[in-house]
């Protein structure tokens, strides 16, 4: 609020991206208690949850009400307040954005998911270990330049492929972290925003999409239909393609999870994520760079805060103040941010105004 230089008499409306606030703190009815604190009453004051989506959906509902002119200026916020519980404990929290009455009865946790997807990409398209510690050792220099980085810490190809095994074949640097965090945009017209901002940020293109939770229902679990349709939507509004986007923020909950984002949003061809991370494509000086946040990898991972925190640092870069990070192509930037083992997706492209 103080960097768009309004105040709480200005939201028209607050919208809160959070998935498990309840379960981790034990505090229901979370957006208004949020709201509330920060000076907001008397207006629309909702929590949206996506499971790790839930700060991009909570943008997408913004966008879509100050684009259709319900409100003219709502505050999204994403949190989430995950060390309040033991390690176990958040698995088991994070389990139930899966299929609770078969996966998690079975026994299934998110890293166990997307190791089985990982598998089944290195069976398909020949990805080694190799490219998904490419994409952990890249992210962990962008974190290590990033202030408001969880874990500022390179890490090598060698330390990357010994880690501590957490379900093969990945092992602790192929997960993100356990985090505190919020992050806020505030979403307003056009006019409005050239009024508060010397250099305001655009939405040129935004979409979600879903899919079934469970993997047992996905025809191929070695890519996510709700981030290509709901790409396909952005793309289409944004009146883009994927070459015209110069740098990304994407869901890397896992190293392989980056992989199959760049296949899906149509950067690289199926099967070529890996060999594409591993060439150095993706880092701040290569072609298409991604995460140069540092990613979940090693920013972190409060989940619904993640949507939100992606768009602040698309923000960053298409104002060029990302620091040491920033990217010399920064006209267009995407996000995206992925819910559960690929059942919800928001796209969202952004550019200068």
């Amino acid at each position: 609020m103080r960097n768009a230089g309004v105040s709480a008499a200005n939201i028209d409306a607050f919208h809160l991206g959070n998935f498990a606030g309840p379960s981790f703190t034990g505090q229901n009815h979370i957006a208004p208690y949020v709201s509330a604190s920060l000076g907001i009453t008397g207006v629309p004051s909702t929590r949206f949850e996506a499971a790790c989506a839930s700060g991009g959906a909570a943008f997408f509902h913004a966008a879509a009400c100050v684009a259709g002119g319900v409100h003219d200026a709502i505050l999204v916020v994403g949190v989430e307040k995950m060390t309040s519980q033991p390690t176990p404990k958040v698995a088991e929290i994070l389990a139930s954005a899966g299929d609770c009455s078969g996966e998690v009865r079975a026994g299934s946790t998110f890293p166990s998911l997307f190791a089985m997807i990982a598998r089944r990409h290195m069976h398909e398209f020949g990805t080694t270990r190799e490219h998904l510690a490419a994409v952990a050792v890249k992210n962990h220099a962008n974190g290590a330049l990033n202030p408001s980085a969880h874990l500022r810490k390179t890490i090598t190809i060698e330390q990357a492929l010994a880690g501590k095994p957490v379900a093969d074949p990945l092992t602790l640097f192929d997960c993100s972290l356990v985090s505190d965090g919020a992050a806020a945009v505030l979403v307003t017209t056009l006019e409005h925003a050239r009024e508060l901002s010397a250099r305001p940020v655009r939405v040129l293109g935004i979409g979600q999409a879903s899919d079934h939770v469970a993997l047992d229902r996905k025809r191929d679990i070695t890519t996510f239909p709700a981030v290509k349709a709901a790409a396909e939507r952005a793309y289409r509004m944004a009146g883009a393609g994927p070459s015209e986007i110069d740098f990304a923020e994407l869901h890397d909950c896992f190293t392989i999870a980056e992989i199959i984002a760049l296949e899906d949003l149509g950067f690289v061809e199926r099967g070529a994520g890996g060999p594409f991370s591993a060439a150095g494509c993706t880092a701040i000086g290569g072609s298409k760079p991604v995460n140069t946040s540092g990613g979940l990898k090693s920013k972190g991972h409060p989940v619904g805060a993640t949507g939100v925190a992606q768009l602040c640092d698309l923000a960053l870069q298409i104002r060029g103040e990302a620091g040491p990070r920033q990217v010399k192509r920064h006209s267009l930037g995407l996000a995206q941010n992925l819910g559960g083992s690929g059942a919800s997706c928001v796209v969202t492209i952004l550019g200068a105004a």
